[in-house]
């Protein structure tokens, strides 16, 4: 029989990979910058995450939701992983963590 996996502590461990990408452009983890607009786990393990980029011409367009899909599938338990970018609603300051204004003195 399968172990229960307790999906709040997925998560966790999810947020916690997402905190170690960075933008390359700004020195802020992609969670704090407030790309990341919702993480789904389904009952088999499977993630999807909704972002966003800085902007529709981010130079990482391409590589960026790679390397998170990458990184979340390589979390123990997972069983896949698929991000979907949006631009609805657009990315702006306001989304951003107090750490990460903070961090870019903002505040």
């Amino acid at each position: 029989m399968e172990q229960e996996i307790d999906t709040n502590e997925l998560g966790e461990a999810i947020v916690k990979k997402l905190k170690t990408i960075y933008d390359p452009e700004i020195p802020v983890d992609i969670y704090e910058l407030g790309l990341i607009y919702d993480v789904m786990v389904n009952t088999d393990y499977e993630v999807k995450i909704l972002m966003t980029l800085t902007s529709p011409n981010c130079p990482v367009a391409e590589s960026l939701p790679r390397e998170v899909e990458e990184k979340i599938k390589s979390i123990e338990h997972v069983k896949g992983a698929e991000v979907e970018i949006t631009f609805d609603p657009p990315w702006s300051k306001d989304l951003m963590s107090e750490e990460a204004k903070l961090e870019l003195g903002m505040l």
